[in-house]
């Protein structure tokens, strides 16, 4: 008589039970638009994705991915990921490593002949971990160039160097040319030019059909693609491209959202990167500049979570995970205003004590 009192009760608060979740629901939605809402409107937008527990529970864009032609941002829209590229640059080398065909303390000159003696003693780990001591490439640049660097621009570039900020692995600075480099050694290795290795070993394994290295001039155009825009004395002007566009491995990755997501779910499993390989990607390896964060390869890590942005003129983006909690949150926005990483953090957590 109890139990049939319990259920018959229970039947009578379901209806409230299920009116206090979608009010719950409703007043998250409303936060987490809220928190967007300096991408709606007609303005550069952003496309924003939680996923929790494996499932997509926000999926959703915001503001426009072309202003010329008013083609607004949604889940499938592609934009550059620019240095969230690094995580995929750093997968590939672990992919060849797992293949047995390089390891991490091979010497970056076994792979790449054309850098002076003075880098000998850097390691394919160091440029995982930005420990090099490269010279800046973008520092190098002669100032009346007008062409967009490509990757063997750069290699050149580092290659005329015969000096470095300090002795390998005894500091860590931030090195855009160290990921180049090793989008090049991954070429040399496999064979295979980066962008097919990259369609080959991941994008395609994972279902990202509509991810790809973007080579302008020689590769395949971007689909449903979002424009850079900049904030020019208060008119929103197309800042797509500049001088270091062009190069890969450290930036030259188009994405969205939705195939963002199925790279995540592939991080907790052995589908793509084995064990071993995930926990060094993920490992705390060497301090940084903050305090607060340390690097593992091609991540950040700051506290439980494990996270990269990415910067380059018209885009900001970002990818924050908590993978104990098996919560995480994407944006990518397609403007040169405003940090997404304190936004993606915020929005997280509305999700974590769920």
């Amino acid at each position: 008589m109890t139990r049939k009192l319990a259920l018959l009760a229970l039947m009578w608060l379901m209806p409230t039970i299920c009116a206090y979740a979608q009010s719950a629901e409703q007043a998250r939605r409303a936060d987490i638009d809220g928190l967007m809402s300096r991408y709606q409107g007609e303005v550069p937008g952003a496309s924003l994705l939680v996923v929790k527990d494996g499932q997509a529970i926000v999926r959703r864009g915001y503001g426009y991915a072309n202003m010329e032609r008013e083609i607004k941002s949604g889940p499938d829209t592609n934009y550059r990921l620019a240095s969230v590229t690094k995580q995929f640059t750093a997968a590939c080398i672990l992919l060849l490593q797992q293949d047995g065909k390089l390891q991490l303390k091979d010497r970056v000159r076994k792979w790449l002949p054309e850098l002076p003696a003075e880098d000998d003693k850097i390691t394919l780990y160091h440029l995982l971990t930005h420990t090099s001591g490269l010279i800046d490439y973008e520092d190098l640049i002669p100032p009346n160039r007008t062409a967009q660097l490509d990757d063997a621009d750069v290699l050149s570039l580092i290659a005329a160097q015969h000096r470095l900020y300090f002795e390998p692995g005894s500091a860590h600075r931030y090195s855009n040319g160290g990921f180049v480099l090793l989008g090049l050694i991954v070429e040399r290795v496999s064979r295979m030019d980066l962008a097919a290795f990259l369609k080959k070993r991941i994008f395609q394994p994972l279902g990202m059909d509509h991810t790809l290295m973007y080579e302008h001039g020689r590769g395949p155009g971007v689909s449903n693609r979002a424009y850079g825009y900049s904030d020019i004395n208060g008119t929103w002007s197309r800042t797509d491209q500049d001088i270091t566009s062009a190069t890969r491995g450290d930036g030259g990755i188009y994405s969205s959202i939705d195939d963002l997501g199925r790279w995540d779910a592939a991080l907790y499993t052995d589908k793509l990167l084995n064990a071993d390989s995930r926990r060094r990607a993920f490992t705390a390896h060497e301090p940084t500049d903050d305090p607060d964060v340390t690097y593992g390869f091609g991540w950040r890590i700051s506290g439980n979570t494990v996270w990269h942005s990415g910067e380059s003129i018209g885009f900001r983006n970002v990818i924050v995970r908590w993978p104990k909690q098996h919560l995480t949150v994407i944006i990518l926005s397609n403007r040169n205003e405003f940090q997404p990483y304190p936004l993606a953090v915020a929005i997280g957590q509305l999700f974590l004590h769920r």
